[in-house]
Protein backbone atom coordinates (compact mmCIF):
# COMPACT_ATOMS: atom_id res chain seq x y z
CA UNK A 1 0.00 0.00 0.00
CA UNK A 2 1.38 3.38 -0.88
CA UNK A 3 1.22 6.77 1.25
CA UNK A 4 2.09 9.82 -0.51
CA UNK A 5 1.96 13.32 0.99
CA UNK A 6 2.34 16.16 -1.21
CA UNK A 7 1.87 19.83 -1.22
CA UNK A 8 0.33 22.48 -4.09
CA UNK A 9 -0.75 25.96 -4.08
CA UNK A 10 -4.81 27.20 -4.82
CA UNK A 11 -4.93 28.88 -8.58
CA UNK A 12 -7.62 31.06 -6.81
CA UNK A 13 -9.65 31.83 -3.32
CA UNK A 14 -11.50 29.06 -2.12
CA UNK A 15 -14.12 29.82 0.21
CA UNK A 16 -15.47 27.53 2.75
CA UNK A 17 -18.83 26.56 -0.19
CA UNK A 18 -15.21 25.83 -2.51
CA UNK A 19 -13.80 23.45 -0.04
CA UNK A 20 -17.03 21.73 0.94
CA UNK A 21 -17.28 20.94 -2.86
CA UNK A 22 -14.04 19.63 -3.04
CA UNK A 23 -14.21 17.75 -0.01
CA UNK A 24 -17.28 16.05 -1.50
CA UNK A 25 -15.93 15.27 -4.86
CA UNK A 26 -12.95 13.52 -3.54
CA UNK A 27 -14.64 11.69 -0.81
CA UNK A 28 -17.06 10.03 -3.95
CA UNK A 29 -13.75 9.80 -5.87
CA UNK A 30 -11.63 8.28 -3.05
CA UNK A 31 -14.31 5.76 -1.81
CA UNK A 32 -14.35 4.48 -5.27
CA UNK A 33 -10.78 4.12 -6.27
CA UNK A 34 -10.46 2.72 -2.60
CA UNK A 35 -7.98 6.07 -1.12
CA UNK A 36 -8.28 7.25 2.11
CA UNK A 37 -6.24 10.26 3.42
CA UNK A 38 -6.32 14.07 4.64
CA UNK A 39 -6.65 16.95 3.30
CA UNK A 40 -5.29 20.06 4.88
CA UNK A 41 -5.99 23.86 3.27
CA UNK A 42 -4.70 26.82 4.81
CA UNK A 43 -4.26 30.11 3.36
CA UNK A 44 -4.17 29.39 -0.08
CA UNK A 45 -2.02 26.05 0.25
CA UNK A 46 -2.87 22.68 0.21
CA UNK A 47 -1.12 19.41 1.77
CA UNK A 48 -2.50 16.36 1.08
CA UNK A 49 -2.05 12.54 2.50
CA UNK A 50 -3.53 9.93 0.07
CA UNK A 51 -2.81 6.26 0.82
CA UNK A 52 -4.60 2.96 -0.67
CA UNK A 53 -3.33 0.75 -3.64
CA UNK A 54 -0.26 1.94 -5.26
CA UNK A 55 -1.76 2.47 -8.48
CA UNK A 56 -4.86 4.46 -7.39
CA UNK A 57 -2.58 6.53 -5.19
CA UNK A 58 -0.44 7.43 -8.54
CA UNK A 59 -3.79 8.09 -10.36
CA UNK A 60 -5.14 9.97 -8.12
CA UNK A 61 -2.20 12.26 -7.65
CA UNK A 62 -1.33 12.68 -11.64
CA UNK A 63 -5.32 14.19 -11.76
CA UNK A 64 -4.54 16.38 -8.99
CA UNK A 65 -1.34 17.99 -10.93
CA UNK A 66 -4.06 18.47 -13.47
CA UNK A 67 -6.44 19.83 -11.68
CA UNK A 68 -6.80 23.46 -12.21
CA UNK A 69 -7.10 24.64 -8.80
CA UNK A 70 -3.74 23.46 -7.92
CA UNK A 71 -0.11 24.74 -8.80
CA UNK A 72 3.42 23.95 -7.78
CA UNK A 73 2.39 20.23 -6.88
CA UNK A 74 5.11 18.22 -5.22
CA UNK A 75 5.47 15.13 -3.64
CA UNK A 76 6.69 15.69 -0.41
CA UNK A 77 6.95 11.76 1.24
CA UNK A 78 6.73 8.66 -0.44
CA UNK A 79 6.15 5.65 1.81
CA UNK A 80 5.10 2.00 1.38
CA UNK A 81 3.35 1.19 4.42
CA UNK A 82 1.95 -2.09 6.11
CA UNK A 83 -1.55 -0.46 6.79
CA UNK A 84 -3.66 2.86 6.17
CA UNK A 85 -3.23 5.81 8.75
CA UNK A 86 -6.68 6.50 7.90
CA UNK A 87 -8.83 3.64 7.39
CA UNK A 88 -11.75 5.11 8.00
CA UNK A 89 -11.46 8.41 6.34
CA UNK A 90 -12.32 9.38 2.86
CA UNK A 91 -11.19 12.66 3.01
CA UNK A 92 -11.48 15.12 5.71
CA UNK A 93 -9.78 18.66 6.43
CA UNK A 94 -10.12 20.96 9.93
CA UNK A 95 -13.35 23.00 10.37
CA UNK A 96 -13.65 26.89 9.73
CA UNK A 97 -11.53 28.37 12.80
CA UNK A 98 -9.47 25.38 13.97
CA UNK A 99 -6.48 26.52 15.56
CA UNK A 100 -3.63 24.85 13.17
CA UNK A 101 -1.21 27.29 14.32
CA UNK A 102 -1.07 25.23 18.11
CA UNK A 103 -0.63 22.05 15.99
CA UNK A 104 2.91 20.31 16.34
CA UNK A 105 4.74 20.04 12.89
CA UNK A 106 2.43 23.25 12.15
CA UNK A 107 3.88 25.33 9.18
CA UNK A 108 2.34 28.45 7.14
CA UNK A 109 3.96 27.00 3.86
CA UNK A 110 5.50 24.11 2.40
CA UNK A 111 7.92 25.77 -0.14
CA UNK A 112 11.08 24.56 1.65
CA UNK A 113 10.19 20.65 1.38
CA UNK A 114 11.47 18.64 -1.58
CA UNK A 115 11.05 15.55 -3.03
CA UNK A 116 12.12 13.10 -0.28
CA UNK A 117 13.65 9.45 -0.34
CA UNK A 118 12.75 6.62 2.24
CA UNK A 119 13.65 8.15 5.77
CA UNK A 120 12.90 10.90 7.10
CA UNK A 121 16.73 11.83 7.49
CA UNK A 122 16.19 13.02 3.89
CA UNK A 123 13.79 15.80 4.58
CA UNK A 124 14.27 17.82 7.76
CA UNK A 125 10.85 19.03 8.23
CA UNK A 126 9.67 15.45 7.08
CA UNK A 127 9.30 14.74 11.05
CA UNK A 128 7.22 18.07 10.89
CA UNK A 129 4.78 16.73 8.51
CA UNK A 130 4.55 13.21 9.82
CA UNK A 131 3.25 14.88 13.31
CA UNK A 132 0.77 17.23 11.78
CA UNK A 133 -1.04 14.58 9.60
CA UNK A 134 -0.85 12.54 13.13
CA UNK A 135 -2.78 15.63 14.78
CA UNK A 136 -6.07 14.28 12.30
CA UNK A 137 -5.59 10.62 13.41
CA UNK A 138 -9.16 9.88 15.05
CA UNK A 139 -8.67 9.95 18.95
CA UNK A 140 -7.88 6.45 20.47
CA UNK A 141 -5.42 5.38 17.64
Amino acid sequence: MLALIYSSVATRPLGDDDLARLLEQSRRSNEREDVTGVLLFRNGYFLQLLEGPDAAVRAKLERIKHDDRHTKVRVILEDHVEERQFPEWTMGFPAAGADVARVPGYRSTFDDLETAGDTDADVPSARAVRELIRWFRPTGR
